[in-house]
């Protein structure tokens, strides 16, 4: 099901036919190095991700991570949405690309549509986003998100020491 188009793109629900799509991006190097491993390994383990993950989410709070594609040949880019975890104070913006597809706006394009659906449709308040110190392209683009950093957590799922990025009121995207 379509949820937003942006110029260029469309985001929708993610679904089981997604699942060789998702098996490669959770196993791209810069997935695991920044985002972390699921363990997915075939595509069964892609359609549990899926089932466990996104569509579960659809189903129990109505928003959860949704497919980038391009508008015009509906070419997957990756993922881009909100998730709503009980170890984060807020709903948070979650974003994942193909690197055949960075430094081409397509993460700011959908993220910039997330934001607005999220303060829009969602009616959120505040947005946080965690992000690894060093993953330096994802800071800039919460900056342009409007984000700012809050403070450090440790992750109970691993240990890890993300930074925190929120926003009390959800601004204009910065361009």
């Amino acid at each position: 099901m379509k949820v937003l188009d942006t110029e260029r793109l469309t985001l929708r629900e993610l679904s089981l036919a997604d699942a060789a799509f998702i098996l490669k991006l959770l196993n791209e190097p810069s997935f695991l190095q920044y985002i972390g491993d699921r363990n997915v390994r075939t595509l069964d383990d892609a359609r549990n991700y899926l089932l466990q993950g996104p569509l579960e989410s659809y189903r129990r709070h109505g928003f959860g991570l949704l497919l980038v594609e391009t508008k015009a040949a509906h070419i997957p880019l990756g993922i881009c949405g909100l998730i709503k975890r009980e170890s984060l104070p807020a709903v948070d913006i979650g974003f994942a690309f193909l690197p055949e597809f960075w430094s081409q706006g397509y993460a700011l394009e959908a993220a910039s549509a997330i934001v607005a659906y999220g303060k829009e449709v969602v009616k959120l308040n505040r947005i946080v986003a965690i992000v690894s110190p060093d993953n330096e392209r994802s800071i800039r683009l919460l900056g342009k998100l409007g984000l700012s950093f809050e403070r450090m957590i440790t992750w109970p799922e691993d240990g890890a020491e993300l930074k925190l990025y929120t926003t009390d009121a959800v601004r204009s995207v910065q361009k």
